[in-house]
């Protein structure tokens, strides 16, 4: 299976620099889910500058949106 890492790269909203995972969702996904936190494009831009990308940090962010 081809990655299409150029057009993934167009939606992505990660901000951390250098990533070498951008427009490799499949790697990304992985890699977040091992460090227990979700990747950025699971937030919106404003609370993914933060960098928290952890789980409780999404559940407050649900919560409010509720």
């Amino acid at each position: 299976m081809n990655c299409a890492t150029e057009l993934n790269k167009v939606n992505c909203n990660c901000t951390y620099e250098p990533c070498e995972r951008k427009g490799k969702c499949c790697r990304c996904i992985s890699y977040h889910l091992s460090m227990d936190e979700l990747p950025a494009c699971a937030f919106p831009d404003n609370i993914e500058k933060t960098h928290d990308r952890s789980f409780k940090c999404f559940a407050r962010m649900v919560s409010k949106e509720s």
